[in-house]
C-alpha cells in the first residue's frame, strides 16, 4: 500500500468512526514530510457551525500545532472530494497537494456531492445563484481601512 493511499484509508476510518457517531461521513488528515500533523472529522451536525467540514477542522488543528497559518509544505488527505470552501482554505493556508478517495460523482447519488456548487461559482458573479454586490462604502474622517492595515504591518516589521 503506498503511503497516498494509507493515509486515504485514514481519512476513510475516521470519516467511518464520525459517522457512527451521527456525524456526517467526512474525514481528512493533514500531513507534513510523511508525518501525521492533524486530522479532523466533518463536525457540522455536533456543532451547528456550516464551515465545520473536515478539511477546515483538520486544517484548524493543524495550523494550532504548527503554530501557524502557513501550512506550506502539507499535503491533505481527504475522504470526499473537498467542497470549494475547503479547496479555497487550503489553498490560502499554503497547503501544496491535495488527494481525495470518494469523488462527487460517487457522493451524488446520496445527496454528497458539492459539484452544483462548483459549477455555479464557475460562472460570472452576475449569473451566480447568491446575489453578490460591490457597494464602495468608506468611514467618513477615518484612513482607508487597507492602507491603514499595511502602515501598521510596515511599523511592526
Amino acid at each position: 500500500m503506498s503511503q497516498t493511499q494509507r493515509f486515504l484509508c485514514e481519512a476513510i476510518e475516521l470519516a467511518k468512526a464520525n459517522m457512527e457517531k451521527g456525524g456526517r461521513p467526512f474525514g481528512a488528515v493533514v500531513v507534513r514530510g510523511g508525518e501525521v500533523v492533524a486530522t479532523g472529522v466533518n463536525e457540522i451536525i455536533a456543532t451547528n457551525d456550516p464551515t465545520a467540514h473536515a478539511e477546515l477542522t483538520a486544517l484548524r488543528a493543524a495550523s494550532r500545532k504548527l503554530g501557524s497559518p502557513n501550512l506550506s509544505g502539507c499535503a491533505v488527505y481527504a475522504s470526499g472530494h473537498p467542497c470549494p470552501m475547503c479547496m479555497a482554505a487550503m489553498r490560502l493556508s499554503g497547503v501544496s497537494e491535495v488527494y481525495y478517495a470518494y469523488s462527487n460523482d460517487d457522493g451524488a447519488p446520496y445527496g454528497l456531492s458539492t459539484a452544483a456548487i462548483y459549477a455555479d461559482l464557475a460562472k460570472p458573479i452576475a449569473e451566480q445563484s447568491m446575489k453578490i454586490s460591490h457597494v464602495p462604502v468608506r468611514l467618513e474622517d477615518e484612513p482607508d481601512l487597507y492602507a491603514e492595515w499595511k502602515r501598521r504591518q510596515t511599523a511592526v516589521g
